[in-house]
This record gives structure tokens, C-alpha cells and sequence, in this order.
């Protein structure tokens, strides 16, 4: 048991000294999930949800529509309470995660639209 503590001492101290290593700046998305300790299962989730998303985004974008707050919504309200809305779509796109999504997201959490924080309320 103290081996294995010791070992994952180690590997943080590993970590904390690759992160200097590299500009975070150029990787925000990794950054938020080192820092705010997302685990590998929350980060597939994370994946998932945007790719589902984004599917449906492909979809109602098909099908002519032209307000995709509601896809939003969703994203606020499913995404891990460790993460903030607004800062994940920004990390996703810098990220080059779904461009066209998040881009579609961006004037929703920038503009004059409700910011993310009361679509999470909304969402539940």
C-alpha cells in the first residue's frame, strides 16, 4: 500500500514537471482536466456527450434549422460538475474539437444570450 502512494507521488511529480514542460496555453482542454482531476471515464464521457451533440447538431442543421441553444442547454446540463460550460466549449474548439459546434455555441456564452451558468440551471 505505501508503495503504490509513494509510486503515485512519483508519477504527479512526473506529471507537474512534463506540464512545465509543454505550453498549456496551446492545450486548454488538457489543462482543465489535469487541473480539476477528471478522471479517464468522466473525460470519455465528456467525448461522447460532444459527439452525440454534434451529431444532432448535423442533424437539425439538415433539417434547416437555425437556433441550436437547445443543444447547449443540454451541453450546460450533462456536462461534469467539475467543468465549466463556458470554459470547456472555449478549450474544445482552441482544441479543435467539433469547430462547427462550438462555434455555434460561442455567441450563445459571449453575446446577449443567457450565459451558460443559468442554461446548467435551466438544463435540470
Amino acid at each position: 500500500m505505501l508503495r503504490n502512494k509513494e509510486q503515485n507521488k512519483t508519477t504527479d511529480f512526473h506529471l507537474q514537471l512534463l506540464s512545465k514542460t509543454i505550453d498549456m496555453n496551446q492545450y486548454p482542454l488538457t489543462k482543465m482536466i489535469i487541473e480539476n482531476n477528471v478522471t479517464r471515464k468522466e473525460y470519455e464521457e465528456l467525448l461522447q456527450l460532444t459527439e452525440r451533440l454534434h451529431h444532432h447538431y448535423m442533424k437539425q442543421k439538415e433539417e434547416g434549422f437555425l437556433d441550436f441553444s437547445s443543444l447547449l442547454v443540454q451541453f450546460a446540463g450533462l456536462l461534469n460538475e467539475k467543468l465549466d460550460p463556458n470554459t470547456t466549449v472555449y478549450a474544445l474548439k482552441k482544441e479543435g474539437y467539433y469547430p462547427s459546434l462550438m462555434e455555434e455555441f460561442i455567441p450563445h456564452i459571449t453575446g446577449s444570450n443567457p450565459p451558460t451558468s443559468r442554461l446548467r440551471d435551466r438544463a435540470k
